[in-house]
């Protein structure tokens, strides 16, 4: 097993959670985004690894944007509107819609100066927006980072128990505490009746919490809102404190 890296010099960070999906589509990086905006209007200090290397989209949910700096101490991260800070390739792109191509062992090698080349500087929380799927990245963070837990991220549909197992039982064979699922898209509200519909199916993630022995659960609404306020990098907006507050109580 490799050894566990530390932040730099210039960084202290009290947590480090990950946030995983056992495939993609199930908005994991919406719920990483919601996670760190209620714990920042909680008081704590924040900060999210964009760990999606291929595939980033975080500093466009908090409108931050490059070209970053650097001093003899590393990296500093763009910080958002409302001081969350933020690691990610688009910040090191001259173009934010430029492909990034890399090879496994070059995506590994960025995560690991994503954690320790970076001055965070004193944070309660460093969440890790995994890309989908157990592959090299999830590897290299289980292996390489000091987590404290992961949150996995899930949708309604038949086959949630079963995506929810593989980053579930990867997690437990590297020793990793699942400390939260949030189910997401569980349901439409109708502006016009008030009624849930459940568009793809009836939820299934508190069964699914109770089978992983989950401690925490927590459900997030298809809402369109939240797409207009990330497509506007305005995510910081959005309320979810209620939703989420089973699993912010958890971290």
């Amino acid at each position: 097993m490799p050894q566990k890296l530390s932040p730099n010099a210039a960084s202290h960070i009290t947590k480090v959670i990950g946030v995983v999906s056992g495939k993609g589509g199930v908005g994991k990086t919406s719920v990483t985004c919601l996670l760190a905006s209620e714990l920042n209007k909680a008081g704590k200090s924040v900060g999210i690894m964009d760990a999606d290397v291929t595939g980033p989209s975080i500093p466009k949910a908090f409108g931050v944007k490059g070209p970053l700096t650097a001093d003899a101490m590393g990296l500093n991260p763009g910080v958002s509107e409302s001081g969350i800070k933020v690691i990610s390739t688009n910040l090191m792109l001259p173009q934010e819609d430029m492909a990034v191509a890399w090879r496994g062992p070059v995506v590994s090698g960025i995560i690991g100066q994503f954690f320790n080349e970076v001055n965070w500087g004193d944070l309660d929380y460093l969440l890790i927006d995994m890309p989908p799927g157990t592959s090299d990245v999830l590897l290299t963070v289980f292996q390489q980072i000091p987590l404290d837990g992961i949150v996995t991220v899930s949708a309604p549909q038949e086959l949630v128990a079963m995506i929810v197992g593989k980053a579930v039982n990867l997690a437990h064979d590297m020793n990793v505490d699942v400390l939260a699922l949030v189910e997401n898209m569980a349901y439409f509200k109708c502006d016009q009746c008030d009624t849930k519909h459940y568009i793809f199916g009836t939820p299934q993630g508190s069964e699914a919490a109770q089978r992983y022995d989950i401690p925490a659960y927590a459900t997030l609404p298809m809402d369109p809102s939240i797409a207009a306020l990330v497509d506007a990098g305005e995510i910081e907006r959005y309320d979810a404190a209620e939703a989420l507050r089973p699993v912010i109580a958890t971290l």
